[in-house]
């Protein structure tokens, strides 16, 4: 999965926010909101990152298990379709 060239990721203070850019804003509702880990997943999706990878970085970074990494790396990636952020392989 990759970010859609339609939204970017910015810092505003002690906060990450998603912003649609130029059409995508009309049909885009308010900002999404990242924490830190969210943030790092997604500046790896920038770099076209698989899902399997995205999970062993959150277990390196934050000692959690393996099949909480995934649960969480699968909860991030459906917001983000959801949202329509992030295209499909």
């Amino acid at each position: 999965m990759k970010v859609s060239n339609n939204y970017v990721l910015r810092q505003v203070a002690d906060t990450w926010i998603v912003l649609p850019l130029a059409e995508t804003m009309v049909d885009f509702n308010g900002m999404l909101k990242l924490n830190e880990s969210g943030a790092m997943l997604w500046r790896e999706l920038e770099k076209g990152t698989d899902r399997a990878s995205l999970a062993k970085l959150l277990c390196d970074t934050y000692e959690v298990t393996e099949a909480q990494a995934m649960a969480d790396v699968d909860e991030f990636l459906t917001a983000l379709q959801n949202k329509g952020c992030i295209l499909p392989d």
